[in-house]
């Protein structure tokens, strides 16, 4: 087999996974079940026909409308799945062996669905960090790029963190410093990532959110008090650290466990 065959492959596995996706990120927050009734047009309730319900492909044909009732179509359909497609390909042609891409891929897909949710509806939903955290310490237990042992600590410490600044914020200011719903993220992070990929995670998504807030404030459009999304900025920085976080580490001279 060619080089590229591989990679080319996970790349369309991507895609039709990225339009799985889109289904969990529609549904999940609003308690629908996701597979059934199959994908309609929200707005006419049309039945989509499988030809165009080709990821990416169906969306450019039909210029981003429905075929019945002409409504426009998300742009966030495509870019999903471009997006999940591009990760699939990257990970079957960066990591050196099967479990490994699994392992990235499940992380990729978990964050990508996470941090949509996060962004619109301000939840990070159990049905998959908990599985997510499962999921993670089997990768672990199997062999995967993350050794059980910092993958347990991962987990222990990616819940105690975040408790740890709920239970601050709430005793100096009487209010909370983060949801129960990014306490269960960290732990998943921690149990795909270990505890150093976690830690370094939890900087870079903390680094990315003051950033947003310090200019959504110079804009005008935000305050001290406006609430980000800190769940979609950790799911972020945890692709960022999937890809580059021995880098990184290796940079600021952590040494692994």
């Amino acid at each position: 087999m060619p080089a590229w065959f591989f990679p080319v492959l996970a790349a369309n596995v991507g895609l039709v996974v990225g339009s799985f996706l889109n289904v969990v990120i529609h549904r999940l927050p609003r308690g629908e079940s996701l597979s059934h009734p199959p994908s309609r047009c929200p707005r006419c309730g049309a039945a989509i026909r499988w030809y165009d319900n080709v990821p990416v492909l169906s969306y450019l044909f039909l210029a981003g409308r429905c075929r019945d009732c002409r409504a426009p179509i998300s742009p966030r359909y495509p870019l999903v799945e471009a997006a999940t497609g591009l990760l699939f390909f990257a990970a079957a042609l960066k990591l050196p062996q099967w479990l490994w891409v699994f392992h990235a891929v499940v992380l990729g897909s978990l964050c990508l669905a996470l941090a949509l949710i996060d962004l619109e509806h301000m939840i990070l939903p159990d049905a998959l960090t908990l599985p997510g955290v499962a999921l993670g310490l089997l990768f672990a237990w199997l062999g995967g790029p993350t050794p059980l042992l910092p993958a347990v600590i991962g987990t222990v410490l990616g819940a105690a963190l975040p408790l740890s600044i709920i239970w601050a914020y709430r005793w100096l200011r009487g209010v909370e410093g983060m949801g129960l719903g990014d306490v269960k993220l960290l732990a998943m992070l921690g149990a795909f990532l270990g505890w150093q990929g976690m830690l370094l995670t939890l900087a870079l998504g903390a680094v990315a959110g003051a950033l947003v807030g310090v200019g959504l404030i110079l804009l005008g459009k935000g305050s001290r008090q406006t609430e980000l999304p800190f769940g979609t900025f950790l799911c972020a920085a945890a692709i960022v650290v999937l890809f580059w976080g021995e880098k990184l580490l290796t940079f600021w001279s952590w040494s692994q466990p």
